[in-house]
């Protein structure tokens, strides 16, 4: 096989898996302007007959959006704050020093990144509830929600600084500066865009959160979209429409977003393959 075809055909499987990857976010705006009826013919109906326009302005209208998007950015923005603050300097440490202990932390780092969030919730709900924690859910969901992506993002910013030359830091360190200096004045700068895009990573997946925002949020009023999502499933109905354009509502700005910094997150991503 010539190189030429070869890379045809790699580009058709990736445009084949990109399309499998993209059909549930097609299906959700879709099934979103269809009618009750249409969601559920037979063959499936792929492009609305007569779209469904209202059905966003209903929702929007009657399931007060604006509050759960303002909570859910509300707790995606302390859930990147908390893990940006503690996992820089964590990042930072698993970088520039090597020795058993830190080997053994970089290890139970990465298991913690493969727990699942339904086996941590409930001793998690125990000690915040022995500690009085959960008097105030949205603190005790930010910090819950930190734990879940600081090992993501302490392996991201690890790689980042080490993208950055030790001699920096040294010539730095010579010329009076503390280590915490050199770390604020040097390091942290150089480093800058593999944080940022790990940042914006952590708040996506704090703003798209469900397990430890449902099973600590009691109170309605503060409760992000994911959980908001919930109101239209009945026990003997299910409003397939609204859900629908709910969803598109709630995730159509992580997509722009993502779709806007793509390079950015990519490149990021990359940061430190090479060492």
């Amino acid at each position: 096989m010539s190189e030429t075809a070869k890379n045809r055909l790699l580009f058709a499987v990736a445009l084949l898996l990109a399309a499998l990857y993209l059909f549930p976010l097609y299906w959700m705006y879709v099934t979103s302007l269809k009618t009750g009826s249409s969601i559920f013919a037979v063959p499936p109906e792929f492009l609305p007959g007569e779209p469904q326009w209202q059905t966003y302005a209903e929702v929007w209208a009657t399931t007060d959006i604006p509050r759960y998007l303002w909570n859910s950015v509300l707790i995606a923005s302390g859930v990147t704050l908390v893990t940006a603050v503690v996992g820089s300097g964590a990042g930072y440490v698993l970088a520039r020093y090597r020795s058993i202990w830190i080997d053994a932390a970089l290890f139970l780092i990465l298991m913690l990144q493969v727990l699942p969030p339904s086996l941590m919730v409930t001793p998690i709900f125990v000690a915040f509830s022995s500690i009085g924690l959960l008097d105030t859910p949205r603190i005790a969901a930010v910090l819950a929600i930190s734990a879940k992506t600081m090992p993501f993002f302490v392996i991201l910013c690890r790689a980042a600084f080490m993208t950055v030359p030790r001699e920096l830091e040294e010539a730095a360190l010579v010329d009076g500066n503390s280590r915490a200096g050199a770390l604020l004045m040097i390091v942290l700068p150089l480093a800058r865009n593999g944080i940022l895009v790990a940042a914006i990573l952590i708040f996506m997946q704090g703003f798209g959160e469900y397990v430890y925002s449902a099973s600590l949020i009691a109170d309605n009023r503060l409760q992000p979209a994911s959980i908001g999502m919930t109101n239209f499933l009945q026990p003997h109905f299910v409003n397939w429409n609204g859900i629908m354009a709910f969803a598109a509502t709630y995730v159509t700005p992580i997509l722009a977003t993502f779709v806007l910094l793509q390079r950015h997150i990519v490149s990021g991503l990359t940061a430190g393959a090479l060492k």
